[in-house]
């Protein structure tokens, strides 16, 4: 499956989440999105959204002042 990559840097709460829902919406299940934030909140509410909407968060990993954020698409897009 392929990964898809989103750049959500500059955007504060909510729309790192809304842009992360919106992409999503267009992939598959089993497919994977890269979402590079500078909001630290999305550390709790990509998660959170995840949880909520059926996704997996693979990965967070910070480098240097960004937040990537993997997810893997679920069944519930």
């Amino acid at each position: 499956m392929s990964t898809h990559k989103l750049d959500a840097t500059r955007l504060l709460c909510p729309m790192p989440v809304i842009r992360t829902q919106d992409r999503v919406k267009e992939l598959t299940p089993g497919e994977t999105l890269e979402v590079i934030c500078t909001d630290p909140g999305v550390k709790n509410d990509i998660p959170a959204w995840c949880r909520i909407n059926g996704h997996t968060v693979r990965d967070i990993r910070e480098q240097d002042e960004e937040i990537i954020i993997t997810i893997e698409v679920g069944s519930g897009s």
